[in-house]
């Protein structure tokens, strides 16, 4: 059974969504799932593994179903953090089991600094924290580039530069830099420009997640355990080399997981993962714990 709740605070209307009973059947944590700028929706299919398990899956400020109130359009790792912990506040049931992925697993790297109470057991699926990065320079450059193509040319420019960037293998070199501009037709993306400029992976609203720096001493010093992951078909390009360096950074070897950096996806967002596979190796990491 799942129920949809909102949480009420001064600068967002929070929409969440309860995958079983509370208090839990089973006696375990909440299994938190979140994503970034991924919604709840994303989550569906790899909470449906988790039968047994009540699941919490939301959809941050401004994307989905919250309503921001804050007059603000950027997505801040540490504001989001500060959502979650007042959504474990409200439920009044941590400390929490989480599953976090991209842009998500960097605002759960946010919220164990900030709140470390609040969370058992991270798994932190692919990252895209620039600066840890041997090339973080040259990935902002390639950062840039996507962002740019979007603001001149519109979304299919952009998403077509932007999957250039993220399919390109080993670090960004010359070559990488000289190739012409990405075409959308070829990956099925509009070529007319809507005019529209906020989305919310485009658009330099996304800018803090990705230039987030971790702050090792707090995670490392904090009593919640946290798994970097990265999909085994990643591990070359640029979110699977972020999850490789953030886990060094930790002083951990990276865990493998089934798949891409949308493997626990089903074939309803297209590109489709393992998802049955993923959730199997997602409750063996956990029940380590």
């Amino acid at each position: 059974m799942v129920t949809t709740h909102i949480l009420e605070t001064a600068e967002v209307d929070l929409a969440y969504d309860l995958h079983g009973p509370l208090p839990t059947a089973d006696g375990r944590p909440l299994l938190f799932m979140i994503g970034q700028p991924m919604d709840a929706t994303g989550f569906t299919r790899l909470a449906s593994y988790f039968p047994d398990r009540t699941v919490v899956t939301y959809d941050p400020r401004g994307l989905g179903r919250s309503n921001r109130k804050d007059g603000r359009v950027d997505s801040r790792p540490e504001v989001q953090a500060g959502d979650l912990h007042a959504l474990v506040e409200a439920l009044g049931a941590g400390p929490v089991e989480v599953f976090a992925s991209s842009g998500g697993a960097v605002t759960a790297l946010a919220w164990v600094a900030a709140y470390p109470s609040d969370v058992v057991t991270l798994v932190a699926h692919e990252p895209p924290l620039i600066h840890v990065l041997p090339d973080a320079p040259a990935a902002e450059r390639a950062l840039n580039g996507y962002l740019e193509a979007y603001q001149a040319k519109g979304f299919g420019a952009g998403m077509a530069t932007f999957i250039g960037m993220t399919a390109w293998k080993g670090e960004f070199t010359d070559e990488y830099f000289a190739q012409p501009p990405a075409d959308p037709a070829q990956f099925g993306m509009p070529t007319e420009d809507d005019g529209k400029r906020d989305d919310p992976l485009l658009s330099d609203r996304a800018i803090a997640i990705v230039q987030y720096r971790p702050d090792v001493e707090a995670l490392t010093a904090a009593s919640t355990r946290v798994v970097i992951a990265v999909g085994e078909e990643s591990k070359d390009v640029f979110t699977g080399r972020t999850a490789v360096a953030t886990a060094e950074l930790l002083g951990q070897e990276v865990t493998v997981f089934p798949s891409h950096h949308g493997g626990f996806l089903g074939e309803e967002f297209g590109y489709a993962g393992q998802p049955e596979a993923f959730a199997a190796k997602l409750r063996e990491v956990l029940d380590k714990g």
